[in-house]
């Protein structure tokens, strides 16, 4: 039985939406941090430890948004992968499941998602058995590669900032906090192109309207 996933998909690109102003404010009191530290002569502690602290605040939203933005979107992605086992379930290379445990297992993490959104987004187009056209799956492609960049630049730059003791330590934690933060923009950004593009290839080919998107 095919399942509706608009719902889930709103919910997932209004929360996406949210991280990207979230990011946004990020952005602004990481610069804050960065300023503090380099420019000003000796550094500014108060200044430093002012960023700190709205930072924190930021960091706590975000955290909020990404639990509940990750868990929105994994309702959606299994949502699609059923109904891409109603059409071309003999063409999945792992089962339902693993749309929702393969975002679980550590290092696996990093492809295995990709993989079943690739399957799902074949078995969603008109004909889920011919040939990939050329830079079809870009979207796709483009999307990951920045979440997975996301991932270890967000995770080098925690480290750095919790070991951060001078003002060019901190310095730094900045440069990579900054980097991760733009890069979570432009992953958000792609995967709410992403959630759009997928939803409406389903949407299509379940009417059968107009035809799935190649």
């Amino acid at each position: 039985m095919l399942r509706n996933p608009d719902s889930a998909s709103f919910a997932v690109t209004a929360l996406l939406g949210g991280t990207v102003l979230a990011d946004a404010l990020s952005l602004f009191a990481t610069f804050e941090l960065r300023t503090a530290v380099t420019e000003h002569a000796g550094g500014d502690v108060s200044g430093r430890d002012l960023a700190m602290a709205s930072m924190a605040g930021v960091g706590l939203l975000q955290i909020l948004l990404l639990l509940a933005t990750a868990t929105a979107f994994i309702v959606w992605f299994h949502r699609l992968r059923a109904n891409a086992e109603v059409w071309a379930g003999d063409l999945q290379a792992r089962t339902p499941g693993w749309a929702i445990g393969g975002w679980f297992i550590p290092i696996a993490n990093l492809w295995i998602p990709h993989g079943v959104a690739a399957d799902i987004w074949r078995a969603s187009r008109a004909e889920p058995s011919a040939a990939d056209g050329r830079g079809e799956l870009g979207l796709l492609h483009a999307w990951w590669a920045a979440f997975v960049v996301d991932t270890v630049v967000a995770r080098v730059a925690g480290r750095i900032l919790d070991r951060a003791e001078t003002f060019e330590e901190y310095a730094s934690a900045a440069n990579w906090l900054l980097a991760s933060d733009v890069l979570d923009i432009v992953a958000a950004v792609l995967a709410i192109l992403f959630v759009r593009r997928l939803t409406s290839m389903q949407r299509a080919k379940a009417t059968g309207m107009i035809p799935a998107a190649q």
